[in-house]
């Protein structure tokens, strides 16, 4: 979207000229009627023929007028095609003056009718002025000059007629339409939505004044008394032409809301993009989803629903910041297209206010309901160039933001698994784990006694181009495309193939491996876990499964008799990541488990923050008195894990004992710790100076 160079000073111009433009037609349409009116009179011709065909004229363009008052301001659109078609009628007979002062006498008075619109009536009746004296010319160009003294009388109206008629509408629609669309065009360029679905409208227009303009002017030649009657289908050309306007809107509108549609935002999007460009200015994007809508479905009806999104839809325009525009996407999705923002954190706080808004009690019938919502935001230009891009990005965000229960998200490409770059990244994933390229390795956790508790099994993977993957990126990525099962199930299969391993080598250590919230929620997921058991001949007590509270979030009852079905069959349940999530103590007393781990972002700090010592004394008095044990993350010094030691944790994990290894080099590691387990460096060279004290003088050790 980067303007071209020879592009920017067009840019510039159109913003000095476009501004402009409706004053410059109403001063240039005064003084060509100016001129018109002086040099009329200043000939001695009437401004307007008399006779059974004035009188006609004027009780014609009179009832045209009560008609278009009595329709009311909502139906008011600017310009009318039955005033257009009479002024050509006029112009055909008369010439430009009787047409200009019958065009006028439409427009103006309709528009003055309607108070407020008198800026628009005159601005459309300048329009109409210039178009006609466009006509006019091309009439002249064509051989016909008529005036009220010498009406053009041709030999007969039939087919001869037609290159002048074709000449003449061809020439109004050409300079009226095009000023009214370039004075609607945004200064960014590309057409206003509603603008574009009018095309309809004009290819109308364009047919009334062909085929009704000659006609009146052929009555008015042989039957001027008759004129009045050409009151009804020029009525009905106003009618259909408002008909097909407001179905083009109705396009672009939500039926229940009356909220803009998709469409309406895509397009609107697409303007303000460009303006921002121009402007060197940002232009965001937010997307609210309410949370559990369903429920309020499935529980009061439809009915009630759409009630409720009614009541949103009105919160929601009422919250908006000032020049933000908002939209019904479908269902319980909205969208709120800021033109102008100063930041992304500026765009995070608008997204807050608005999830506040729409999250405040409602009442439906007396029924107190609180919806809270999430929200999603995308910014131009930092996370994409086109209006497309910009919602996908967004809906992104705003999933991230549903998952995390956080409210509100700003789009970050590397919690985008849909990105070229991330989409090739899922396909080297998926062929990994069909060759068997990525790898366990095993970090041991210890007690402070030295005995090793057991292994947490951790993912790694080598792309042969990229190098070593982070876990969290490949994990993310399987997690949000659907290949999350297949991991586990890779990583189950490992596991338990190299505990069988183990076993048969002496070494009985339990071995703890990782599940996601969808495993979880999979239908079948404990039986296929108690297969993999029997079939490496691995006793369940040898497994650990490590969860997250987020399984219960999204389907308490499924992930309740999961985890209800593992622990039947022996499974040992840990609960990982503790303190990160949301109403953890509730969530703690409704799951299986029997160990319970503190996030490393606790006990990175204990030793100097007396916040998160006091929270991990907390979590640690809370666990014991439910019987469980407790595993700290993260323990990389001596001073963390002496300060543990103090609190009562029953056993750390981290790199003061050991990184992450391969198999073999985790066979050696327990093999060389199986007799005494593991001990700090500092200990055991205290030990060792200890037993060379207690050594007899001259002793020597072979």
């Amino acid at each position: 979207m980067k303007p071209t160079d020879s592009a920017a000073p067009a840019s510039r111009l159109r913003r000095l000229v476009v501004p402009a433009l409706p004053a410059a037609i109403v001063m240039a349409a005064g003084v060509a009627l100016a001129a018109g009116v002086l040099g009329t009179l200043g000939g001695g011709e009437p401004l307007f023929p008399a006779g059974a065909v004035g009188w006609s004229l004027a009780m014609l363009t009179g009832v045209l007028v009560g008609h278009l008052v009595a329709l009311g301001r909502d139906r008011w659109w600017g310009g009318t095609g039955s005033g257009a078609a009479l002024a050509l009628a006029v112009l055909l007979l008369y010439g430009w003056m009787p047409a200009v002062l019958v065009s006028l006498i439409v427009v103006v008075l309709v528009g003055a009718a309607r108070r407020q619109r008198w800026r628009q009536a005159l601005f459309h009746g300048g329009v109409d002025v210039l178009g006609i004296g466009a006509a006019a010319l091309g009439l002249s160009a064509s051989g016909v000059h008529a005036d009220i003294r010498r009406p053009w009388s041709p030999h007969a109206w039939d087919l001869t007629v037609l290159p002048q008629v074709l000449v003449m509408a061809g020439s109004y629609l050409l300079v009226s339409r095009g000023l009214l669309w370039v004075s609607r065009l945004p200064l960014g360029g590309g057409l206003p939505a509603i603008a574009r679905t009018t095309v309809v409208r004009q290819s109308l227009i364009g047919i009334a004044l062909l085929g009704i303009s000659p006609l009146i002017a052929v009555c008015a030649v042989n039957a001027p008394l008759l004129l009045p009657l050409f009151a009804v289908p020029l009525i009905a050309l106003d009618s259909t032409l408002w008909i097909a306007r407001a179905r083009a809107e109705e396009q672009l509108r939500d039926p229940l809301t009356g909220l803009p549609n998709r469409q309406w935002l895509l397009e609107r999007t697409w303007t303000a993009l460009d303006e921002a460009e121009r402007a060197g200015t940002r232009a965001a994007l937010v997307l609210i989803d309410l949370d559990r809508f369903r429920s309020v479905n499935d529980t009061l009806g439809h009915l009630a629903g759409d009630r409720l999104l009614l009541q949103i839809a009105d919160r929601l325009r009422h919250a908006l910041p000032r020049g933000a525009e908002a939209a019904r996407l479908g269902g319980d999705e909205f969208a709120v297209l800021l033109p102008a923002t100063d930041s992304l954190t500026s765009s995070q706080r608008v997204a807050r206010n608005l999830v506040a808004a729409l999250s405040s009690p409602l009442d439906l019938d007396g029924l107190t309901l609180v919806l809270e919502a999430s929200a999603g935001v995308a910014v131009f230009p930092e996370h994409a160039l086109d209006a497309e891009g910009l919602l996908r990005r967004a809906d992104v965000a705003m999933y991230q933001a549903k998952r995390d229960r956080s409210g509100v998200e700003l789009y970050e490409a590397k919690r985008d698994g849909n990105t070229p770059d991330r989409l090739g990244l899922l396909g080297d994933l998926r062929r990994a784990l069909d060759a068997g390229e990525v790898e366990l390795h095993y970090q041991p956790k210890v007690g402070f006694d030295g005995r090793v508790a057991g292994l947490e099994a951790l993912v790694r993977w080598v792309h042969p181009d990229r190098g070593r993957v982070p876990p969290d990126e490949f994990i993310a990525i399987a997690e949000s495309s659907g290949l999350m099962p297949r991991l586990t199930e890779y990583v189950l299969e490992t596991a338990l193939a190299q505990v069988a391993r183990w076993r048969a080598m002496g070494l009985e250590v339990p071995v703890a491996v990782n599940v996601s919230p969808r495993d979880v929620h999979s239908p079948g997921f404990a039986g296929a876990v108690a297969a993999r058991l029997a079939r490496h001949r691995v006793p369940p007590g040898a497994l650990q499964l490590e969860i997250t509270e987020h399984v219960l979030l999204e389907d308490p009852q499924r992930a309740a008799d999961t985890l209800a079905g593992l622990t039947a069959h022996g499974v040992k349940m840990s609960l990982d990541d503790f303190g990160t999530g949301y109403s953890s103590l509730v969530h703690l007393r409704r799951l299986p488990v029997s160990e319970l781990k503190i996030d490393r972002s606790f006990v990175a700090r204990l030793a100097v923050d007396t916040e998160d010592a006091e929270i991990v004394r907390c979590t640690l008095d809370l666990a014991h008195s439910l019987g469980l044990l407790v595993v700290a993350e993260g323990v990389e010094d001596d001073e963390t894990w002496e300060r543990l030691r103090d609190l009562g944790c029953d056993a750390v994990q981290g790199w003061l004992v050991a990184a992450a290894m391969p198999p073999d080099e985790t066979t050696a590691w327990l093999r060389a710790r199986g007799e005494h387990g593991w001990h700090r460096a500092s200990e055991t060279s205290a030990l060792a100076a200890e037993k060379a004290a207690e050594r007899p003088s001259g002793q020597v050790l072979n």
